[in-house]
């Protein structure tokens, strides 16, 4: 099982960007799909999470700016984010969770904000 993820780069603050991450492998189903991030020096922090009856979480440090879609039949789940800020500047990974105790990451894609 695979995790692409793709959709980082550079933006001013005010900007916006759109992740997208795509599950390939043998997967029978996927229940939460989900993005979190890593700055440097913090730890991994949870950022959205939908479920695979669209039930959907977020932190509260991106509630009205991010939104987390999924697309169950193409095992897709994209992160629209606007108003970035620099606070926002992550390392962002897609999450699959299959059951409580089997997950799979994806490999990390770098979001910077400049001010």
């Amino acid at each position: 099982v695979q995790l692409q993820a793709s959709g980082g780069g550079l933006v001013q603050a005010g900007g916006s960007l759109r992740l997208s991450c795509a599950a390939s492998g043998r997967l029978f189903s996927i229940k939460d799909m989900g993005w979190y991030r890593q700055a440097p020096g913090k730890q991994r922090e949870l950022v959205a999470v939908i479920s695979s009856g669209s039930t959907i979480n977020y932190a509260d440090s991106v509630k009205g700016r991010f939104t987390i879609s999924r697309d169950n039949a193409k095992r897709t789940v994209d992160l629209q984010m606007n108003s970035l800020e620099p606070e926002d500047t992550a390392v962002y990974y897609c999450n699959a969770q299959i059951t409580t105790a089997l997950y799979y990451w994806g490999q990390g894609t770098q979001v910077t904000v400049s001010s």
